[in-house]
């Protein structure tokens, strides 16, 4: 087998991996539209009051996750494993090392593009993440906060009732 064949074999496998991501993307697309939408027809039940901690919330699949592997997983897969299989050959076979410009060409064009695009990829993606981080940080504190408050109001309450009940004792001592 000529490098390539299994260049070609490669990409014809990534190509068939892409059109699997690709459908279970758009297959969770749809049921997320789908469930959207019965969420917003009326509903004949008697309405409940619906609570989420922080462990049941879910978090959806955005498209910066998606675009994550769709692109930037392929493209270093592709970039990765051809420079192996290009170092791997070329140390066993003399074929390669005599077109290695062309290898590291190639190398180059699919590195220099793939870069670019992983960095700006993973830009996006920590942004995401640190707005993430941010919003988990301003509910924990606004629990802190209503914890706090919560415990305040009770000591205040608890605080009350024992002069109110100093009140009355001493009131009842009064009389007697």
């Amino acid at each position: 087998m000529t490098p390539t064949d299994i260049l070609t074999w490669l990409a014809a496998i990534l190509a068939l991996l892409g059109i699997a991501l690709l459908s279970v993307v758009i297959t969770s697309m749809m049921q997320r539209i789908m469930s959207r939408l019965q969420l917003q027809l009326p509903k004949a039940t008697t309405k409940k009051r619906r609570t989420e901690t922080m462990a049941q919330a879910k978090e959806g699949v955005t498209f910066n996750d998606i675009f994550m592997f769709m692109i930037a997983v392929p493209l270093v897969l592709l970039w990765v494993g051809f420079a192996g299989y290009v170092i791997f050959h070329g140390l066993q076979d003399a074929e390669v090392l005599d077109q290695i410009e062309g290898y590291t060409t190639l190398i180059a064009i699919l590195g220099g593009p793939a870069l670019l695009i992983i960095k700006d990829a993973l830009d996006v993606w920590k942004q995401e993440q640190a707005e993430k981080t941010a919003f988990y940080k301003i509910k924990a504190q606004a629990v802190i906060d209503y914890n706090d408050a919560a415990q305040k109001q009770s000591q205040l309450i608890e605080s009350n009732q024992q002069a109110y009940e100093h009140k009355v004792t001493k009131t009842v001592a009064k009389k007697k």
